[in-house]
């Protein structure tokens, strides 16, 4: 199963990707990982991402779509993932031709967001709260159409994120039609 996880930063997404991956078999691939370990390479596209992500900004559609379409060439990819951070824009989403079975959308407020973001003890050089707020504002802006496109497509389920963390993982296997137990 191809799954897509989408959500403001602090929805929750790596939370629930790692509990899909352990439920269904399959690999969770974080764009943002992929981006951060690329970033603290000392080449060029490293030192490239990481000025770009610092600033708040996305990473441009052509060279997003260049590396998550090399990462899901990878045989452990064959079977199934659960991605998560991309698509993030309508762009990406239509060149994107990986057979996506389902989106899920991890559905919370601003306020919860930046709540659950200065919680996190882990600080990370992309998460000043500058470029947390322009992160914010870019997911309104580009991301949430593409939850449009995929809706338009019968693809996409809606989850509230501000629940549990099972109560989410719940409705998320109920809502893409996986059995709780098995």
């Amino acid at each position: 199963m191809k799954i897509v996880l989408i959500g403001i930063q602090g929805s929750g997404k790596s939370t629930q990707g790692s509990l899909l991956q352990e439920k269904l078999g399959v690999p969770y691939l974080s764009t943002g990982h992929i981006f951060r370990d690329l970033a603290k390479e000392k080449t060029a596209i490293g030192r490239y991402i990481k000025e770009v992500m610092n600033a708040g900004y996305l990473i441009p559609d052509d060279k997003t779509l260049e590396i998550v379409s090399e990462y899901l060439s990878r045989p452990e990819y064959a079977k199934g993932y659960i991605l998560d951070g991309f698509p993030r824009t309508v762009n990406q989403a239509e060149s994107f031709a990986n057979g996506i079975d389902k989106v899920v959308y991890l559905r919370v407020s601003d306020k919860e967001a930046l709540w659950r973001l200065s919680l996190r003890n882990d600080e990370r050089e992309d998460e000043t709260l500058k470029a947390i707020h322009k992160r914010i504002e870019l997911f309104h802006k580009f991301t949430e159409p593409v939850t449009d496109y995929y809706d338009q497509k019968g693809k996409l389920v809606e989850v509230d994120g501000e629940k549990s963390i099972d109560e989410i993982h719940n409705e998320i296997l109920e809502k893409i039609n996986i059995s709780h137990n098995g």
